[in-house]
């Protein structure tokens, strides 16, 4: 696969026997990419689930990501190595550096270029970062080139589009990847969004999934309920109209939902 699918399985929030069953019920309703994270604690719940359901690895997009405490370069290839084994496989497809977090002490150059390390290794075949403003991403591109960084993986609903940050990227031919796309949950009660998904039968979910995917972002929401992770994935077969478009476009209100201290970077 040389591009980032654009429907994955998110796992965040999932753990145990809830991630073990999730990602067995995406694998076998056809999802064949998997977005987990060091911070997660579920790196080997993930595993365990692929290793059981027989698909072959090729056939599998595996997204990682590196968290803070490894961002140094003497911890982020053994970390990684060791997100690896917990994934009971050679490589992930994709290693992200999962927030900024300036002013923790490792410059964004010794981190994208220990994880550009990384991929000349063969620990990982695309590297990327999430979370990254405007201002951090040119810094990224600064240290390991443009065409290095496979995609930054952001916080992006119809109440957070994120406009400026988003004509950025794909001014520099970085993907988007939209995380949170439901914002909590909280656009599924959206009168725009559920009067859309009324005259187009299908649910507020698939709506605001279809929006992003029509925008061309890759997403990758979770659910622990099988009729759910289903559901989600027909949102690949609704096209919204562009006056539909127009309209959840016109929902943007600046409703950020994940802005950790320390971690995060002053939005654009």
């Amino acid at each position: 696969m040389s591009t980032i699918p654009a429907f994955g399985l998110g796992t965040f929030r999932l753990q145990g026997q809830a991630a073990v069953d999730s990602v067995r019920n995406g694998l076998e309703l056809g999802y064949r990419a998997v977005d987990t994270a060091q911070i997660y604690g579920n790196e080997a719940d993930v595993g365990a689930a692929i290793a059981a359901s027989g698909v072959s690895r090729e056939d599998l997009f595996l997204t990682t990501k590196i968290w803070v405490d490894n961002y140094a370069k003497d911890k982020l290839l053994p970390s990684l190595e060791e997100s690896l084994a917990k994934l009971r496989t050679d490589y992930v497809d994709l290693t992200l550096i999962h927030w900024p977090a300036p002013g923790n002490g490792v410059s964004v150059e010794e981190f994208m270029t220990a994880l550009a390390d990384a991929k000349a290794k063969g620990l990982t075949r695309r590297i990327g970062i999430s979370n990254f403003n405007i201002e951090l991403t040119r810094q990224a591109i600064a240290a390991v080139g443009k065409d290095a960084i496979a995609t930054n993986q952001i916080e992006l609903s119809p109440y957070l589009q994120n406009r400026k940050l988003v004509d950025f990227l794909q001014g520099e031919g970085i993907h988007v990847t939209s995380y949170m796309t439901l914002a909590y949950g909280k656009v599924l009660g959206d009168p725009v969004i559920a009067a859309i998904a009324q005259r187009r039968q299908a649910t507020p979910v698939q709506v605001a999934l279809a929006w992003a995917l029509q925008l061309g972002y890759s997403v990758i929401p979770s659910s622990t309920k099988r009729e759910n992770l289903a559901g989600n994935l027909l949102a690949q077969n609704l096209r919204l109209s562009e006056e539909e478009m127009a309209q959840i476009a016109a929902l943007e209100r600046n409703g950020r939902e994940v802005n950790p201290d320390g971690l995060a970077p002053q939005w654009d």
